[in-house]
């Protein structure tokens, strides 16, 4: 069973929004212990983490989507949020949810990504 599951992706023009969300499944109980994170890859790069949000709603972001991506998250329905506006098309990749509990910040959890496409 995943533990992350990541939804909202899509097709989208330069310079629209998208609104991604990942719930933890059954196999993570509550979220609210963790630190989250989106991060994202696009063909032929490497994973790079793009947000990051603390168990307490502390966000970070990567200098590239500064001031246009948006994380939150909401414990009580155990989903996290990327919220993404002004998207560019070097915005396209796979976005994956993280996760890790922070007593165990070794123990990686994974989402199985959302494809998204920035295009005219």
């Amino acid at each position: 069973q995943v533990p992350l599951v990541e939804s909202g992706g899509g097709l989208v023009q330069p310079g629209g929004s998208l609104r991604l969300s990942c719930t933890a499944s059954g196999v993570i109980l509550s979220i609210g212990t963790m630190t989250l994170g989106w991060y994202r890859q696009a063909p032929g790069k490497q994973r790079e983490l793009v947000a990051r949000i603390t168990r307490v709603g502390v966000p970070n972001y990567a200098d590239f989507v500064k001031g246009r991506f948006t994380i939150s998250r909401n414990n009580a329905k155990n989903t996290m949020y990327l919220q993404m506006d002004s998207l560019k098309p070097e915005d396209t990749a796979v976005y994956y949810c993280n996760g890790y509990f922070d007593d165990w910040p070794d123990a990686n959890y994974w989402g199985q990504g959302t494809q998204v496409t920035v295009s005219s």
